[in-house]
């Protein structure tokens, strides 16, 4: 039982990230378009002599639907930021923070027990971030070969 405990302790921080990671990419905000279909069903049903209900309840959808556009756009100039992303140094850095923090995990004597799986987990982020690393080098690479390339040609 010792050594069970063991692996759950080592493994603990290593599957809180995993769970963060993945409870972030499972949230969603409030769905402004089935908001927006109820209140117009509710606009609909609201007898013509509540002017002011229905006049209040016409700028509440409009004031929805403005929000809609405006986070459709948001939206979009995000996915073209991601897009452009190309972030060479940051995957640099991000590669040498997860070398050093496996350096630093390997000689702490008091996870002696439970190392094992953060110190794995970590070997394969560093793998992952010197691929990233690697991709974001020969990029800026070919960008260079082909500006001394422009050059020689003009």
């Amino acid at each position: 039982m010792p050594g069970i405990a063991a692996i759950a302790m080592g493994a603990a921080p290593v599957l809180g990230g995993a769970l963060f990671g993945a409870a972030m990419g499972q949230l969603r905000g409030p769905d402004l378009r089935d908001g927006i279909k109820q209140d117009l069903q509710l606009l609909e049903q609201l007898p013509d002599t509540e002017v002011a209900r229905r006049d209040a309840l016409g700028r509440s959808i409009n004031d929805r639907v403005d929000e809609l556009v405006e986070a459709n756009d948001k939206a979009r100039q995000l996915r073209a930021a991601a897009r452009s992303y190309e972030g060479n140094w940051r995957d640099i850095v991000l590669l040498l923070c997860t070398l050093l923090f496996s350096i630093v995990w390997w000689s702490v004597d008091h996870h002696r027990d439970s190392w094992l799986p953060v110190f794995i987990t970590t070997i394969l982020a560093s793998v992952v971030a010197a691929g990233y690393a690697l991709r974001g080098l020969s990029r800026s690479v070919r960008r260079l070969r082909r500006r001394a390339d422009r050059r020689q040609q003009s």
